[in-house]
């Protein structure tokens, strides 16, 4: 059964719950009160030692049993936004077959405006699997010292777009000095690039404020935002619904030609314990990645349907047809652009150190995935 409501729920291990201190409660009274005090200290610290011994075994036993592949969860917990660039989410949900292939575990998913919001639920046990972009990825990942996320997959790459009203008189990055730039949150993947791209072009960051996605219209028209950084569909929204002009697309400012855009991630520990299930969830997302990759245009339709059920907002086919082209469909996670944004994240201040990627990306089980397909 497919739930929008995300719960959340730490049970409890038999093995936890059988080492409690609690269990020493029962130590009679009367033996305690008639101890000499050096017999009792003695005691005591053999009491301390010997819980020390017996949590360490207990939490041996417990890493253990969670180390079964064969375990399912009773639910599985998928974050993702309503963009065009976390597709595969979307129509994988929308056309059921996430929800088939995990079965009997329920799906249950959470639908996020930014990416900082949704890594604090990841890291909170709120939601097990999630499309979200580089940014928050590379932050968490460094800040954690790489215990908190675990790159399964790519997603997207591409995508992003600078977009500005008319009266404002942008054309260039370096017009954007003095105008209010808007960016969906503060320290997600757009708002990083937008603010190492616009340090580079005038040296100057202050201009730059966060709007989320839906919010932006508004504020266009009513000349309080000045220009957009954003991901498709939005930028051809604001595009269509405000008369604003495509100033760039962010992909021709990488010397590739090509960066990054969503990842699939999920936790270290979700990864070790329920590997089948990833396997399932990543065999839905590497079919309909194909799909995407190969003829885009044909699933304009099911996107426009899925994207107004989450959003109740209708897009014109037009806007989706101009944002799709755009962007590019890939399970790569391209580890030379996590590269520089995790540069870039330092150089911002978003995070203390230029902390090491080694053992972010593990697309072990995807390569199965692939080979299984191609047999």
């Amino acid at each position: 059964m497919l739930n929008s409501i995300s719960e959340t729920s730490y049970p409890g291990s038999i093995s936890y719950y059988s080492c409690r201190f609690s269990d020493f409660r029962r130590f009679p009274d009367m033996f305690i009160t008639h101890m000499s005090r050096p017999f009792l200290e003695i005691v005591v610290w053999a009491g301390i030692l010997l819980l020390s011994f017996s949590g360490t075994a207990c939490n041996e036993k417990s890493t253990f049993s969670d180390q079964s592949s064969s375990e399912s969860p009773s639910v599985v917990r998928v974050g993702y936004f309503a963009n065009l660039t976390h597709a595969q989410a979307i129509l994988g949900l929308a056309s059921g077959e996430l929800e088939q292939a995990l079965a009997p575990t329920k799906l249950e998913t959470r639908v996020f405006n930014a990416g900082p919001a949704l890594i604090e639920a990841l890291n909170a046990g709120e939601i097990d699997l999630a499309y979200v972009g580089p940014g928050p990825v590379i932050s968490a990942h460094v800040r954690s010292r790489g215990q908190a996320i675990r790159v399964i997959s790519g997603s997207a790459k591409n995508g992003v777009v600078l977009v500005a009203t008319e009266a404002s008189g942008v054309r260039s990055l370096t017009d954007l000095k003095g105008k209010r730039l808007a960016t969906p949150q503060v320290g997600n993947t757009q708002d990083i690039s937008a603010r190492h791209f616009l340090q580079q072009a005038i040296g100057d960051v202050s201009n730059v404020v966060p709007v989320p996605n839906a919010e932006q219209r508004n504020m266009m028209e009513r000349g309080q935002i000045d220009a957009a950084w954003v991901p498709e569909p939005w930028g051809a929204l604001l595009i269509a619904q405000t008369g604003a002009r495509l100033v760039l697309e962010e992909k021709d400012l990488w010397p590739d030609k090509q960066f990054v855009l969503t990842l699939v991630t999920t936790t270290p520990r979700f990864l070790e314990k329920y590997p089948e299930t990833v396997k399932k969830f990543l065999r839905v997302h590497h079919r309909w990645t194909q799909r995407l990759d190969q003829n885009p245009g044909s699933y304009i339709s099911q996107l426009s349907e899925a994207l107004f059920k989450l959003t109740q907002k209708s897009l014109p086919p037009e806007v989706l047809e101009q944002a799709i082209s755009r962007v590019s469909f890939t399970d790569e996670p391209l580890a030379e652009s996590l590269q520089s944004m995790n540069q870039w994240s330092y150089d911002l201040g978003f995070s203390r150190q230029i902390g090491s990627l080694e053992g972010l990306i593990d697309t072990t089980i995807l390569d199965q995935v692939r080979h299984e397909e191609t047999r």
